[in-house]
């Protein structure tokens, strides 16, 4: 990691930015039709940034403060082991780095945070979902010495689903 790259929780001074950076995630996911500006302003302004928002949200910046890429984790709890070194989880939700910082390891640096203050807390795992297809995604994570979990499946109810299981047609 260059010595002029901060890793940090955002800022005040870093919502804007960092709504020009969530901006870019999104039309990275939807290409083919990105939200508005003002439309993932008022969602990052109303539910990520919020006070009682649940994740963290932590923005590398460069030496003149230029946003470069985010990580956004979350603290949980595990209902089936209450040991101590393995109750709490740290759930990864989205690492992300801007396409002109791409190949200069700020992914690596931007895990490097929440692994560190994983452990800090006692926490001895993250967890985190990856698209099927995303083979650069899985291949940097490899290279991180993180492993598959062979025994779990990512599950969805979309939204006729939803209706039809709660019964509100």
């Amino acid at each position: 990691m260059s010595p002029s790259l901060h890793i940090t929780l955002v800022s005040e001074a870093q919502r804007e930015p960092l709504i020009d950076l969530l901006c870019e995630l999104n039309a990275h996911y939807h290409p083919e039709a990105p939200a508005a500006r003002a439309l993932v302003r008022e969602h990052a302004m109303l539910h990520l940034l919020a006070p009682s928002a649940p994740l963290q949200l932590l923005v590398a910046s460069d030496a003149a403060g230029r946003l470069k890429g985010l990580a956004a984790y979350a603290w949980t709890y595990s209902l089936v082991s209450p040991e101590p070194e393995r109750r709490q989880q740290c759930q990864l939700k989205e690492l992300f780095v801007s396409a002109e910082s791409r190949g200069q390891g700020l992914a690596r640096a931007l895990m490097a945070e929440p692994a560190r203050r994983a452990l800090a807390q006692g926490c001895q795992r993250i967890d985190w979902p990856v698209q099927a297809g995303n083979r650069q995604g899985l291949a940097f994570y490899a290279s991180l010495g993180a492993r598959q979990v062979e025994d779990r499946l990512s599950w969805r109810l979309d939204p006729a689903a939803l209706c039809a299981l709660s019964s509100c047609a």
